[in-house]
């Protein structure tokens, strides 16, 4: 059998003369993008250039959103019907799910993530659909807001921005962890958040970002601090470690805070201890000694 000569013709025996060096500069061959080649094995294993593979999912993919732009709504079930078929015959090339990136989430989060992602190894890739694949995600209640990115061959990436959890709410006989708006999280255990701060009673979830960065801003008070206790959904009262009783006023409790902690720096009330102090009216501070011996001594606003 003859050998076949590149180009498809022979070299001819007489030589020929040799054309002049060209003076035109020869095109500078374009760089390649940072895309790993071995990603791309699967489509080479079944004998297709991956060049290839990767041109005709970009065209097939272009063709499919063309159609819907043209479309408008009506497009929406052909759109899922296109990617579904590409995604199937795609998968056969190596386009199959294998590996999926959680971003941006906690350890406890990433879990329910996955979860409800709902997506499986070997699924098409090219068939998923990244919106509906988001918005799933965003249900969980971990999470505040999501992004799904695909990269070829077989790699799904899901970034979030994970709720900052602020507190644990006891209300109507249950725990739950809040973020930094109120929201409960579902799916927060508080048994693994003894760090957080506690809240108690009905609403004490929709004020709390309000008082919490306030006791923060005293770590003596702070570090002392039980609970936070919502009164009649108007004010707060302090629990703290030893028992003692803080009563704060319905509005300006910055104010009275900083009345207490004026207190504590002449007596170190804190380290002494208390059965109660009152702040609920801005003229006074009311403090009741622990052992109920003494009547409550009223002392005038910075005395």
């Amino acid at each position: 059998m003859p050998a076949a000569m590149r180009g498809g013709s022979r070299v001819s025996a007489k030589p020929r003369a040799k054309a002049p060096p060209s003076t035109k500069a020869r095109p500078q061959p374009k760089k390649q993008g940072a895309y790993a080649p071995g990603k791309l094995k699967a489509a080479r294993g079944v004998g297709l250039s991956p060049a290839y593979a990767l041109a005709a999912a970009a065209a097939v993919l272009a063709l499919t959103m063309g159609v819907t732009l043209a479309t408008g709504g009506r497009g929406q079930a052909l759109h899922s019907a296109i990617n579904e078929a590409v995604g199937s015959e795609f998968a056969s090339l190596g386009f199959k799910l294998k590996a999926v990136h959680v971003q941006g989430a906690s350890t406890m989060a990433t879990a329910d993530i996955l979860k409800a992602a709902g997506v499986y190894e070997d699924q098409p890739v090219l068939g998923l659909d990244l919106e509906e694949v988001r918005k799933r995600i965003e249900t969980v209640g971990w999470v505040k807001e999501a992004r799904v990115v695909r990269l070829l061959p077989d790699t799904l990436v899901l970034a979030v921005v994970e709720r900052r959890q602020l507190a644990v709410w006891q209300s109507g006989g249950k725990s739950r962890v809040i973020d930094e708006t109120g929201r409960v999280i579902p799916e927060a255990d508080p048994r693994r958040f003894p760090n957080l701060p506690l809240i108690v009673g009905a609403g004490a979830n929709e004020f709390a970002a309000q008082i919490l960065p306030e006791v923060a801003a005293r770590p003596r008070l702070a570090e002392r601090l039980e609970a936070l206790v919502r009164v009649d959904g108007r004010r707060w009262d302090l629990r703290l470690k030893d028992g003692s009783l803080v009563q704060l006023p319905a509005v300006d409790e910055g104010a009275a805070l900083i009345q207490l902690e004026q207190l504590d720096q002449r007596s170190r009330i804190l380290e002494l201890g208390f059965e109660r102090i009152d702040l609920r009216d801005p003229t006074t501070v009311a403090v009741r000694p622990r052992d109920g011996a003494l009547p409550g001594q009223l002392v005038a606003n910075g005395a």
